[in-house]
């Protein structure tokens, strides 16, 4: 293509893991960037719009990182269907190839392949400061003569070489159409005879790209008889994939020792040992490195729940007075109440965890390029493993201590498919800070508030037991779904441990931003739908009941001396006790009755499908508390504390209290987090599943505690 005014340029950024490509991306595009998907698969499509010069736009793709084309998980499968034009949707006119300078022999073994591709490349050759710590030193001219493409250094965190890297993007994008691709490795000499009978069905294949079309054309869009050609050739050959492979890499490595012969010159390997390695041998004792470790974790989700408190709180309240005003200013009516507590009440059960998602994610940014999340994997894989998960699953899983819905987000870094459906079908199991309210409430109205040796609350210790069940149960059932989940993909745990250095903020804020985005513009759509569906159930009932039920008050209303607040506060209990909620309630009363519940915890556990911490509030309006839950928190505690049966025996024993508590831990009850999963698996089908072994769960263990301790 030739450069004309407005030119776009449509610019492949593919480098290996950790190489300073994201930041490269976040350098080029700033907050010109949006976040997708790549068809039919949960893996991050990035794209960003960057002003190469007056007259050309690019639009830069930055594909998942990976080692070689030779791709074994499902991100490296993405980044090797765009580079062998296999992706419809992602057509590169161009590739940046991001190259670790202080790695530089391994990063130009994925450059040399996709030089072989015969794709116009401009090599961004990052981590110069870190190449001459290491005392590295590398003939920028003479690379670039041996590679017979462009070499930049560039530094994007501190936005050096960008504009020369730009420059060298222009200059390669208006000789587009007369580049001369230089040959790296000769691979046709490897299998010369099927190489030449591929390229006579397909002409306009290089001989590297007629390798590949040998030993993945399975997994290409290719017509069925061309696919049967291609296997024909294959057998008649006796075309060796692996030997193929072998031989090839072999060679370009050959063919690289002798580049970095030329141009590179390194220090000795038995210099003393980097800053991170000595770092390393402390994080990654066997014995330090555990308790360093539980400390970070302890020290990172205290954090959470008290950074996110005052910007909950906050939301909470201004979402209390925008009701309070709407109330205030509209006229009684079914829309007005539909907009106050439908509308406005689902979009601040979404809002509120916003703060939440943005502190877990900007805290995981933070330790992620700091470098020590890959350490956390490192250290965890081995009890991971021994459950069907690995080590990258063990920040979703703690992550769910503060919401499983962010925590479900972070599982994408998995990148075996099985490993991470696992991780995400278990990750709800975490006892997340909804749970807490309810935790709470119960523990206060049956544990004694007694201490030993002491210091240790009984109370606390009930708290601390219901943490550790939780975590025990998901590593059980990920243990027992790893024997039927059917995904035959080999697992593979290759963890490369970057260098320790300082975050990124600017990085951390992108990131903060985007990960909120989404949650509310995806999860919040399902999420307000379902708001609004509760509200109908709880704001209307079967009209006979309903038509009875009001006459019956306003009779109340008309006595004399009748106490017009206490009779509201009965109504709105009575209203939600013949509502469609409520006669939910009181239909599940016989099955959640072994549990030890009655009709109204029943309506609880309907009610708080929205969110868990709804158990609280459903309970303050059946109790005909009123509607400020907080302010009227010891009031609650001594109505349900009071509560009977019919029989005259109480409704909240320490078995009932026990039962409920484990019965909220172990069952899915938050929409929002099936809205996530949903949008994760791309089907409905995992989110059934695990409402229903979730439920099935509850419901089990809870029946077992209740008959334990009554």
């Amino acid at each position: 293509m030739s450069t004309v005014a407005n030119t776009v340029l449509n610019i492949a950024l593919v480098g290996n893991p950790n190489s300073g490509k994201t930041s490269l991306f976040n350098s080029l595009t700033g907050l010109n960037q949006k976040v997708g998907n790549f068809p039919g698969v949960t893996v991050d499509k990035k794209q960003g719009r960057c002003e190469i010069s007056e007259n050309m736009v690019a639009n830069i793709i930055d594909l998942p990182g990976t080692y070689s084309l030779y791709p074994k998980r499902g991100d490296e499968w993405v980044s090797y269907k765009v580079l062998l034009q296999q992706d419809t949707d992602v057509q590169p006119d161009m590739v940046i190839l991001v190259a670790d300078a202080s790695n530089l022999k391994r990063n130009l073994l994925f450059c040399s392949q996709i030089l072989d591709l015969k794709i116009p490349v401009v090599v961004a050759l990052t981590m110069m400061d870190l190449a001459r710590q290491k005392g590295t030193q590398i003939d920028i001219k003479g690379l670039a003569l041996e590679l017979g493409v462009p070499v930049v250094p560039v530094n994007p965190r501190k936005e050096k070489g960008i504009h020369h890297l730009k420059r060298s993007i222009e200059v390669m994008a208006a000789n587009i159409d007369n580049w001369q691709a230089r040959t790296f490795f000769d691979t046709a000499a490897l299998a010369a005879e099927p190489v030449a009978a591929v390229q006579q069905l397909l002409p306009d294949l290089s001989d590297y790209r007629a390798i590949h079309y040998l030993i993945n054309h399975e997994q290409f869009a290719l017509p069925a008889a061309l696919q049967a050609q291609i296997e024909q050739v294959e057998t008649d050959h006796q075309f060796n994939h692996t030997k193929t492979q072998a031989e090839e890499i072999m060679g370009r490595y050959q063919r690289i020792r002798q580049i970095m012969q030329k141009t590179v010159v390194e220090a000795d390997p038995l210099a003393k040992k980097m800053f991170t390695e000595r770092l390393d041998n402390l994080l990654l004792h066997r014995t330090w490195g555990y308790l360093i470790l539980l400390s970070v974790l302890f020290l990172l989700f205290q954090s959470i729940f008290w950074l996110a408190s005052y910007p909950m709180d906050a939301i909470d309240w201004t979402f209390g007075e925008l009701s309070g005003w709407l109330g205030s200013v509209l006229p009684e009516a079914w829309w007005s109440d539909l907009l106050i507590n439908g509308a406005v009440a689902g979009l601040g059960g979404i809002l509120i965890f916003v703060p939440q998602i943005m502190i877990l994610f900007g805290l995981i940014t933070l330790l992620e390029d700091s470098g020590y999340m890959a350490r956390i994997s490192f250290l965890t894989d081995k009890l991971m493993r021994k459950v069907g998960l690995n080590g990258k699953s063990v920040m979703p899983m703690i992550s769910g201590f503060a919401c499983a819905v962010p925590a479900i987000m972070t599982a994408r870094n998995i990148e075996n498919s099985k490993e991470r459906l696992l991780t995400i079908l278990v990750t709800p199991l975490m006892s997340c800070s909804a749970r807490l309210p309810v935790f709470t409430i119960l523990i206060s109205l049956t544990v004694p508030n007694k201490y030993f040796l002491g210091f240790l609350s009984l109370q606390g210790l009930v708290m601390m037991f219901l943490y550790v069940f939780g975590t025990a149960m998901a590593l059980m059932i990920a243990w027992i779904a790893k024997w039927f989940i059917n995904i035959k993909e080999k697992s593979y745990f290759i963890l490369e441990l970057p260098i320790y250095r300082a975050p990124r903020w600017k990085n951390v804020g992108h990131t903060m931003i985007e990960k909120a985005r989404i949650f509310v513009f995806d999860a919040g759509k399902i999420i307000m739908i379902i708001s609004l569906v509760l509200w109908v159930l709880s704001t209307y009932g079967p009209p006979t009941q309903m038509e009875q039920l009001n006459a019956r008050y306003e009779q109340l209303r008309q006595q004399p001396n009748a106490n017009a607040e206490e009779i509201d506060k009965q109504y709105q209990a009575d209203h939600l006790a013949n509502s469609y909620a409520g006669v939910m309630g009181k239909w599940i009363e016989p099955v959640i009755e072994p549990l030890g519940y009655d009709w109204k915890i029943g309506i609880a556990l309907i009610t708080s499908f929205a969110a868990r911490e709804v158990f609280v509030g459903t309970m303050a309006t059946l109790y005909s508390v009123g509607a400020d839950a907080d302010e009227n928190d010891q009031t609650l505690r001594n109505k349900m504390q009071s509560a009977v049966r019919a029989d005259g025996s109480k409704v909240y024993t320490l078995a009932t209290a026990l039962s409920l508590m484990v019965f909220y831990l172990l069952a899915m009850q938050c929409m929002s987090t099936l809205a996530i999963v949903k949008r994760e698996t791309k089907s409905w089908k995992w989110p059934a599943i695990q409402l229903g072994y979730m439920t099935v769960l509850a419901y089990s263990m809870s029946w077992l505690v209740y008959q334990i301790f009554s």
